[in-house]
């Protein structure tokens, strides 16, 4: 086997480890809860402390990855997120693990941000860069999904604490591995050392989530709007900014990402607010809770890694972006409607199977989202490409979450019991995410050109790369 493709595997792992990481506490909160004692409001923090490091240093971490060399970065990401795994693991009050969660988003940020600028400098040939990234948006795709099965599997079998302890082996393998990754120096510190941006951008991302999470929109709000939008002024006035807004430029780059931000939101809540509802309305265990969700993340990874390419080789990204949304609309807008007692087959199983469409979606949309990458600038181009993927992720289970939980309560105070009152709050969130992802499909229709499907030809290598893959 190739050594770019050994050094692949190595990054794919990484992604998978970390990707899954975000989510596979979801099933495991309620037994975390008991355990350590945490309050109802508290426990949110073992999500939102990950995804407020992982979100708020990508664009850092990614610039970094640029001047120090990305392999550098890979490896200190990739060691940070399995100390701070075993940290978690091991944790035996709230602080330690809020505090080790947010230690894994910072390992996890340093290493997910310089990946995909690894990525596309190691294919250069467009075909087999196209393979490249199916393979790798799988690990992602089917990571968060593949996350629940397992932390179910293991909060039953072993405890909560391993649903941390299991990163340590992936973590010391693929360390061992990366010298298998192009060795870079990077352009050096001097280069473009932005620390004023580096700064802006990354209060204000961090206040800004926080804002979202807690609802405190009076102070941190208005404070994380002033940081960005100085820091927007600072790139174009620095001398070497930290995120060159030449990379906007591109329509496609810049419409890929606030599409990718609008769909992540929606179904990174869905798997959040399925998990709870299937436990705290459903009465499943964790493990029937993932068994449940199995089938979602079976169908992403077959479409994202089995079909997304030889997909998007024919048809172009666009068409198969449009076909990947409209997919999870209707999978959203059929859990709107979840009854109280839902039965599995009846109700959620083609549910489960419509989340293929994400399988589409995500390959088409790292295609386009890193289609104007130069070669000095891919650290960066993954940097805000892996940035909006987790703001989106944090926003999303933030504002539904909020919404579920107030609506429940207004249901409450109406009388209604309480699987009336969950169900209730669960369905205006997956409204909610089916209107989110409604407007990004009005946003990829109107905005984004037609992708020039590739020849017969082409269409027949392709098929036998894949094929051979």
């Amino acid at each position: 086997m190739s050594r770019r493709w050994i050094a692949l595997g190595v990054l794919a792992t990484t992604m998978l480890m970390t990707i899954l990481d975000g989510s596979i506490v979801t099933v495991a909160m309620p037994a975390i809860a008991e355990d350590l004692g945490f309050t109802p409001a508290g426990l949110s923090w073992i999500v939102n402390a990950y995804l407020i490091a992982f979100g708020s240093l990508l664009l850092l971490a990614g610039r970094l990855g640029d001047l120090l060399g990305r392999r550098r970065l890979f490896f200190a990401g990739t060691a940070l997120f399995t100390a701070a795994s075993l940290l978690a693991g091991a944790a035996t009050t709230p602080a330690v693990l809020i505090a080790a969660r947010f230690l894994q988003g910072v390992g996890s940020a340093t290493a997910t941000a310089v990946s995909l600028g690894i990525l596309v400098t190691l294919f250069t040939d467009a075909r087999e860069r196209s393979r490249a990234i199916a393979v790798y948006s799988f690990t992602g795709a089917a990571g968060a999904a593949i996350g629940q099965v397992a932390g179910g599997l293991l909060t039953d079998a072993l405890g909560w604490h391993w649903i941390f302890l299991i990163n340590l082996p992936i973590g010391v393998a693929a360390l061992l591995a990366a010298r298998t990754l192009p060795a870079d120096r990077g352009l050096g510190l001097a280069a473009g050392a932005d620390v004023l941006g580096a700064l802006l951008v990354t209060g204000g991302l961090v206040l800004g989530i926080y804002a979202v999470v807690t609802g405190h929109w009076s102070w941190a709000g208005s404070l994380a709007a002033v940081l960005l939008l100085s820091f927007v002024v600072r790139q174009k006035t620095a001398r070497n900014p930290l995120m060159p807004l030449r990379i906007f430029r591109s329509r496609e780059v810049s419409v890929a990402n606030v599409v990718q931000a609008l769909t992540v939101a929606a179904c990174f809540a869905f798997q959040v607010l399925t998990a709870i509802y299937l436990q705290r309305v459903a009465g499943y265990d964790a493990t029937q809770t993932g068994l449940a969700i199995l089938p979602a993340a079976v169908v992403i990874g077959a479409v994202s890694l089995g079909l997304a390419a030889r997909l998007n080789a024919r048809f172009g990204e666009r068409k198969v972006l449009l076909t990947g949304l409209v997919m999870l609309i209707v999978m959203l807008g059929l859990l709107s409607r979840v009854p109280v007692h839902a039965d599995y087959v009846t109700h959620l199983l083609l549910i489960m199977l419509l989340a293929g469409g994400f399988g589409l979606v995500l390959p088409a949309l790292t295609t386009l989202g890193m289609s104007g990458a130069k070669a000095d600038d891919a650290g960066l181009a993954s940097g805000v490409f892996n940035t909006t993927q987790q703001i989106g992720m944090a926003i999303g289970v933030a504002v539904l979450s909020t919404r579920a939980a107030a609506r429940t309560g207004d249901l409450l105070s109406a009388g209604l019991g309480e699987p009336e009152a969950l169900t209730g709050g669960y369905r205006l969130a997956y409204a909610i995410g089916t209107g989110l992802l409604i407007v990004a499909l009005l946003l990829a229709y109107t905005l984004l050109r037609s992708s020039k499907p590739v020849s017969g030809v082409e269409r027949v290598a392709v098929r036998a790369e894949v094929g051979a893959s």
